[in-house]
């Protein structure tokens, strides 16, 4: 394990997910105050406000990502299919996020049934229903290959059942509230890699390695 690139995206990823729980819960604030109408995309923030508050959630989004390779190079989901998959559609779902950010600011005044903010509204779509598979793939790959322990191996599973809540509730008013809890899931990814970033990643204590000595079968050598 590189134990410095584990911790750089244990940081990386901590600071995402605060930057983006914090923006769900001064959206879920504003959402309660604001003039602007529920039928514009930017809706609850302006127009002009929606531009600099969406580059610092896409600039969030990115720093999960690096957090999400981290966690690929951890080991933590062990060497099979299902974590190599799962983890691949993680990083994948978890970047589309960003190209929705990009995506709506040009189209930030437009009507929510607008061609422009439906396509932004499907990227989201995809990026969540990609990391939603991929999370749960890599959660389950987590929980069976041991690597991490107590609490910390059931992040990634979280992760996807908050990537699954984002999926139900995205056309109601609590999404910013899901989004923070979705934020959070990502928090506690980066506490699980900080705190495995000195443990070897090798779930079998027991197989033996070129380096160390297998144990003498005497009775076979007194035969």
């Amino acid at each position: 394990m590189h134990t410095g690139s584990t911790r750089t995206a244990s940081s990386a990823c901590a600071a995402g997910a605060i930057i983006l729980a914090v923006g769900g819960v001064a959206t879920q604030i504003v959402q309660a105050s604001t003039t602007v109408s529920d039928q514009v995309w930017s809706y609850p923030w302006s127009s002009t406000t929606s531009i600099p508050i969406t580059l610092l959630w896409a600039f969030g989004q990115a720093l999960l990502v690096v957090g999400v390779l981290g966690l690929r190079r951890s080991g933590a989901a062990g060497p099979s299919r299902a974590a190599r998959v799962g983890l691949a559609m993680a990083v994948v779902g978890t970047s589309l996020v960003i190209v929705g950010h990009i995506a709506s600011i040009p189209v930030r005044d437009d009507s929510i049934h607008a061609t422009g903010p439906e396509i932004a509204g499907s990227i989201y779509g995809l990026a969540t229903v990609v990391s939603a598979v991929g999370f749960l793939l890599a959660g389950r790959a987590t929980i069976r290959a041991g690597v991490w322990g107590d609490w910390q191996r059931f992040t990634p599973l979280a992760t996807g059942l908050a990537c699954l809540a984002l999926l139900g509730l995205q056309f109601t008013k609590v999404l910013p509230t899901a989004v923070t809890i979705y934020a959070l899931c990502f928090l506690a990814i980066s506490f699980a890699l900080r705190g495995s970033s000195g443990r070897v990643p090798t779930p079998a204590a027991t197989q033996w390695t070129t380096t160390e000595t297998a144990p003498i079968d005497l009775e076979r050598f007194e035969r």
